[in-house]
């Protein structure tokens, strides 16, 4: 079979899978951004299982398959720096005005127009189950992640996930809200700000120190630190930056074919 059907069937399968799992308590969200429910006791199942397998960016142009695979093949570093080349640039605008709450809720689930959105989970959870192995849920829930195991892509470790120690695990937005707000998501109207914030293909759920260590920074300034996985970073920076017509400063779109070369 062809690559591209190769793609489409991986990225299809995932979607099935987040939307077999259900979310059956609407607008529950867990960790920083969230409301949360009432403690209570955990649904039964098995322990955290291994880090399973991540998904490749260029096979994965949605966002709905778990996690971020290094890019290796020739031919596929090849096809990642001809989308980098497609990046359009501009230069670096103020941050003045620039607010979270400018882009809605954190972690809504009234996102239009996006993978997952509207779905009845908040989109923390969402990511934690599409990006976590032996998931477990709140009694009663099929949206509250209370514990998993994640293979983290940015250190390329496998972090234990629990509910208790919420931070040990955040949702990164691959290009910083802050960041787009400076290349031009200041002029947007708020429900394209809304999509971006919440959109699957933005967000990777990742080690929490590291994530917090990246700050609002952008490729020039910031990579991964796990080096395998430095040019699947920067296809999805360019993925996501050509999908909302976001350019990046030119010494960004140098680093990000850099990456690739």
């Amino acid at each position: 079979m062809g690559r591209g059907w190769g793609r489409r069937t991986a990225v299809l399968a995932a979607s099935a899978a987040i939307a077999l799992a259900g979310c059956s308590n609407p607008g529950d969200t867990v960790g920083p951004g969230g409301a949360g429910s009432p403690a209570s006791a955990e649904a039964p199942a098995g322990p955290a299982g291994p880090a399973g397998p991540a998904a490749q960016p260029l096979d994965n142009g949605d966002g709905t398959a778990p996690g971020l695979a290094p890019v290796t093949a020739d031919a596929d570093r090849a096809e990642a720096r001809t989308l980098i080349d497609k990046v359009g640039t501009a230069g670096r605008g103020p941050k003045t005005g620039y607010e979270r709450e400018m882009y809605g809720p954190a972690w809504t689930d009234s996102a239009n127009g996006v993978p997952l959105g509207r779905n009845g989970c908040g989109t923390r959870d969402d990511i934690l189950k599409r990006d976590g192995t032996g998931v477990r849920f709140k009694a009663g829930s099929t949206c509250v992640v209370t514990a998993m195991s994640l293979a983290d892509p940015y250190t390329g470790k496998a972090i234990p996930f629990d509910k208790s120690k919420a931070t040990a695990v955040q949702i990164d937005h691959v290009v910083a809200l802050s960041a787009s707000w400076q290349m031009g998501a200041a002029r947007w109207p708020e429900d394209k700000r809304v999509q971006f914030a919440n959109d699957p293909l933005n967000l990777l759920a990742v080690d929490g120190p590291t994530n917090s260590g990246k700050g609002d920074a952008t490729p020039a300034s910031w990579l991964p630190p796990n080096k395998d996985i430095r040019c699947a970073y920067a296809v999805r920076y360019a993925q996501v930056s050509i999908k909302y017509e976001l350019p990046v400063t030119d010494a960004d779109k140098t680093a990000m074919a850099q990456q690739c070369a």
